[in-house]
C-alpha cells in the first residue's frame, strides 16, 4: 500500500469556486466593513487596560467607603 501525501488527496485547500463566483466572493470581501484595515489584536495591552481600570476603580471604592465613615 503506498500513502500519497496529505496535499494531494485533501481537496479542501483546491479553489472549487467558478471564476465568476470567485470574482463575486473577492468584491465583497472588498467592499463596505470588510474593506477596512485593521491593527493586529493585541491581547497584552488588553489585559494591562484591564488591571488599570479594575485597580483604579478599587481604589476609588477604597476612598469613597472611607469618606463615607464606613472605615
Amino acid at each position: 500500500m503506498t500513502e500519497q501525501p496529505a496535499d494531494k488527496t485533501d481537496r479542501s485547500y483546491s479553489n472549487s469556486l467558478h471564476p465568476e463566483d470567485q470574482k463575486k466572493v473577492d468584491d465583497f470581501v472588498r467592499r463596505g466593513i470588510n474593506s477596512v484595515e485593521r491593527k493586529p489584536f493585541r491581547p497584552g495591552r488588553l489585559l494591562i487596560m484591564l488591571i488599570v481600570v479594575v485597580g483604579t476603580l478599587q481604589i476609588l471604592s477604597q476612598l469613597i467607603a472611607r469618606w463615607a465613615g464606613i472605615y
